[in-house]
């Protein structure tokens, strides 16, 4: 079967299609879920977050742009949605939720261990490297390379130019190859 478009699963999403909704559920899902445990570290408060993201999307179908790409939309409307939620449950009063925030994310070794990986490197060691990262290399690596978006996606969801994002990533994996170097010196 062929692969859906993300701009023909969107509009017709936008027309009340409940299987380009299913598609649109299904595709990004564990991925958003992903993303806002690292920002909310709350299982259930991301859950929540999520279905209720969702249905808002579903509920709202008719007012929402037109879009070629879903997945920019996706992570930085779900990151706004989940911090306003989190405001909320944490009872503190606010204007307005800057699309400057940073998240600290935090890596697992889990997340990182694949099979050439685990030869190479303590899993341990790496997760405590990208952890000491800036927060927002280390949410443009998990964009990245957890997440699989593309530079010009992740620009989006951050709120930043595209050379920016490039810098962010070289900056992130520079920083992580002089830390390792380093601690194998050590080791």
């Amino acid at each position: 079967m062929k692969k859906l478009t993300d701009k023909y699963i969107w509009k017709s999403l936008k027309k009340g299609d409940l299987n380009a909704f299913s598609v649109l559920f299904e595709s990004y899902y564990s991925q958003l879920y992903n993303y806002g445990l690292k920002i909310s570290k709350n299982e259930a408060l991301t859950e929540d977050s999520l279905q209720d993201f969702f249905l808002y999307i579903y509920e709202h179908r008719e007012n929402l742009s037109n879009l070629d790409t879903i997945a920019p939309y996706l992570f930085l409307s779900y990151k706004r949605f989940l911090m306003r939620m989190m405001k909320k449950k944490s009872k503190l009063k606010y204007s307005d939720i800057s699309d400057e925030i940073a998240v600290d994310l935090e890596f697992t070794a889990e997340e990182i261990m694949t099979a050439q990986e685990t030869e190479e490197f303590n899993n341990t060691q790496l997760s405590t490297l990208l952890n000491e990262l800036p927060k927002r290399q280390k949410e443009a690596i998990y964009l990245k390379y957890y997440s699989g978006l593309k530079a010009r996606e992740i620009s989006e969801i951050m709120n930043i130019n595209y050379q920016s994002v490039v810098n962010l990533l070289h900056k992130g994996i520079k920083n992580l190859k002089e830390n390792i170097s380093i601690s194998k010196l050590f080791n």
